[in-house]
Formats: structure tokens, sequence, C-alpha cells
């Protein structure tokens, strides 16, 4: 969350993105290669090829590495697929209440005490 909704926006779509792509390639590596660190590696390398071809900044990277990470090698009962799919809706609502947040209170500009 930032300060305003203008900041909160491009920071939040980046998220969005690669929330997105690490869920899918946590899937499918998770699915083929359940906790294996060389095909992580390789889905990492992966998502950076992917990220570069999509010209995204360098966060969506980060968070879709950060997705990746926690489906794919984090041991669960839930099918990989499932793990995925709650993450990416676990962050989507996040993001969707913090740019409701920053909608409907904004930062203030001065302080209240303040009569400048």
């Amino acid at each position: 969350m930032q300060s305003n909704l203008g900041a909160a926006l491009p920071i939040s779509a980046q998220r969005f993105i690669g929330t997105a792509v690490g869920a899918v390639f946590g899937g499918f590596a998770g699915t083929y290669f359940p906790g294996n660190v060389a095909a992580f590696g390789v889905a990492v390398f992966a998502i950076g090829v992917v990220c570069a071809a999509l010209k995204v900044e360098r966060a969506a990277y980060r968070y879709a590495s950060i997705t990746l990470a926690i489906v794919m090698l984090v041991p669960r009962a839930a099918n990989e697929w499932m793990v995925a799919m709650h993450r990416f809706s676990e962050v989507s609502i996040g993001i969707v209440v913090g740019l409701a947040l920053s909608a409907v209170w904004p930062e203030q500009t001065k302080c209240p005490g303040n009569q400048d």
C-alpha cells in the first residue's frame, strides 16, 4: 500500500502480473518437479526471460519468484495448482483492498492542528 492511489496503482499492477506469472510457473514446476531445487532455479531463470519479454519492471520479477518459491518449495498436502490459485487469489484480494483503502482514505497533506 502506498500513501496515495496514484503511487499505489503502478506497483499494484506489477505485483498482480508477477504473482500471476509465478503462480503459473509454480503450478507447472511443482506438478512435474515437486521440491526440486534445480527445477526451481530453471523456473526462476525462465520467469526472468518471460518478465523481460513482457517488459515489466523488476518488481514483477521479484513477486513472481516469491510466488514460485511459495508454491513450489513449501511442502503441502494440496495439489500445486490449488496452492498456486490460492496464492494468486490471496494476493489479488490484498491488492484490491489496498487500492480501495488508498482511494477512500487518502493521505492528508496538512496536519489537522496546523493553521499554515
